[in-house]
């Protein structure tokens, strides 16, 4: 389990195909320094194990499938990318509750400038997606816990703080770039209970984005 609070931004070294698996080489001073062998990172989001570590380099076997539904596939050398530990029984929860599993990815239609060094971000984000994302909700972009600003057909936005910027990958993200996205979990328990209560018909999802439109949760 995570917050989405990036503890460090590491450093791609290398990917390389490897007995059926991708291994990714990770360089970073700060997150590996406390690492062991089969502790859980998230990078970028996407929860992978440690199974080697070489100094301040951490080594992680990647699958195919979490390279097709994540942007890990297209990490190379000298990428930049956001790193958190896996959250310690008695540590600080300052985000919410993140899984590391991406739900699939998005694309950044827009950046806007708001005033102060804020960053207003629209994202595209697929239907799969888009339904668990309520204005005000939480989601993780990239490992990094936001605060969803608006909903709009399609996608959705964020604003990003020049803190944010600072301590995260997500300021040298440019339009067109893929993010990684975690919806907020809670939202997909609450849609498993509903649609055993309602029988999972359509006609009965259709009312309850109805009443969430009404309530002014998506438009």
């Amino acid at each position: 389990m995570f917050t989405g609070i990036t503890l460090s931004i590491g450093e791609v070294a290398s990917m390389k195909r490897k007995h059926g698996v991708t291994e990714l080489v990770v360089v970073d001073a700060v997150v590996s320094k406390d690492a062991q062998i089969g502790d859980s990172i998230s990078i970028n989001g996407v929860c992978l194990t440690v199974v080697k570590k070489e100094s301040d380099k951490m080594f992680f076997d990647v699958s195919d499938e979490t390279q097709r539904s994540s942007g890990v596939g297209m990490f190379t050398s000298g990428t930049k990318v956001n790193l958190e530990p896996a959250m310690s029984a008695g540590g600080r929860f300052g985000g919410h509750f993140v899984t590391g599993h991406i739900d699939g990815t998005g694309t950044i239609e827009a950046k806007h400038a708001a005033g102060g060094g804020v960053i207003e971000v629209v994202i595209n984000a697929p239907p799969v997606i888009q339904k668990y994302i309520v204005r005000k909700g939480s989601i993780a972009i990239d490992g990094v816990s936001l605060t969803v600003a608006d909903v709009r057909v399609g996608g959705f936005s964020i604003v990003i703080i020049p803190h944010t910027s600072g301590v995260t990958t997500l300021g040298a993200k440019n339009r067109g770039d893929s993010v990684n996205l975690e919806t907020d979990i809670i939202g997909k328990y609450v849609e498993k209970f509903v649609a055993a209560y309602s029988g999972n018909t359509a006609g009965n999802s259709e009312k309850l984005l109805n009443k969430l439109r009404e309530e002014g949760f998506i438009r």
